[in-house]
């Protein structure tokens, strides 16, 4: 991974880990100073992401909800909260509720377990609008996935519905776009493909919870001399490790399976960006309206 890339990710992970950072004494920004100066490991920091993310919530959270929030076991729970220094987690907690005392609103109180599943996506959406402050790494993102002819969109299990419509979109105003959503033996030979017809960048959505074989996809990828642009749900993602410019967008857990309207957007997002950096976009769309009304092809 060159500097360039590993400035960008650091930038990345920044962002995702601060989502209060808009004012310096927020629960998130305390959250924050409670973690800095401690090494962590990719456990904890998943753990210390999710606390972030949920700043106001988290004093009031046993370290059972935390572990099911982080996707981590109780006792990594546990041991995160003596890595910071407490005795374990109850020690943890009390400190939290004296430094950032915070009273769960009655409105909140009274959400339904559905209702309180939208709320946290809002406050994904809050957090994304957040991070897009500087529109610098979305940007890069553009100018790479438009200069990339052909461009290969990644994305397996959970991620292969945003991969899709991804593409869908993008294949609209970019010449040449390969859809990657099937995994099995035949996926390098595809990266091969598109590597040898002159693609330069990867574009890859990638979601919890990670399979292996996209990690493996994308140090193959790297391998191959693709720039690998990732969506993931956090910095601190199993693929960061394997990606030049990760793009973070949370994920909501409050229901049996996982909800991905902030990697969605960033989707979307990402495809402006790409228009701006195709200077024949405006006039493809143009073309296809033209043809698909001469064509009926919606109705009215």
């Amino acid at each position: 991974m060159s500097g360039d890339a590993e400035t960008e990710t650091g930038a990345a992970a920044r962002g995702a880990g601060a989502p209060g950072a808009a004012g310096p004494d927020s629960p998130a920004a305390r959250l924050q100073a409670l973690f800095e100066g401690h090494r962590l490991t990719p456990t904890q920091r998943r753990i210390a992401h999710s606390m972030v993310r949920r700043a106001a919530d988290v004093p009031f959270l046993s370290s059972v909800e935390l572990a099911e929030l982080a996707g981590v076991s109780q006792p990594s729970v546990t041991r995160f909260a003596v890595a910071l220094g407490f005795d374990g987690y109850p020690a943890l907690r009390r400190h939290l509720r004296e430094v950032a005392p915070t009273e769960q609103s009655a409105s909140s109180a009274s959400y339904n377990a559905y209702q309180q599943a939208v709320e946290a996506e809002i406050e994904n959406l809050r957090h994304l609008a957040e991070v897009l402050a500087d529109p610098r790494p979305v940007q890069r993102a553009g100018r790479l996935l438009a200069a990339s002819r052909p461009l290969p969109v990644l994305g397996l299990r959970a991620a292969a519905s945003q991969a899709y419509g991804f593409a869908y979109f993008a294949a609209k105003v970019h010449p040449d776009v390969r859809l990657l959503h099937e995994g099995g033996t035949m996926i390098h030979d595809r990266i091969d493909a598109a590597v040898r017809a002159g693609a330069t960048t990867l574009l890859c959505f990638a979601l919890p919870r990670h399979p292996r074989e996209v990690v493996d996809t994308l140090a193959y990828a790297k391998e191959a001399g693709l720039t690998v642009v990732t969506v993931a749900d956090s910095a601190f993602a199993p693929v960061a490790k394997v990606s030049d410019l990760l793009l973070p967008a949370a994920v909501g857990t409050g229901l049996a399976f996982d909800t991905a309207c902030a990697p969605m957007l960033l989707g979307r997002v990402l495809l402006e960006a790409m228009c701006d950096d195709l200077p024949d976009a405006q006039a493809r769309l143009e073309d296809f309206d033209a043809k698909a009304a001469g064509r009926g092809l919606f109705v009215e």
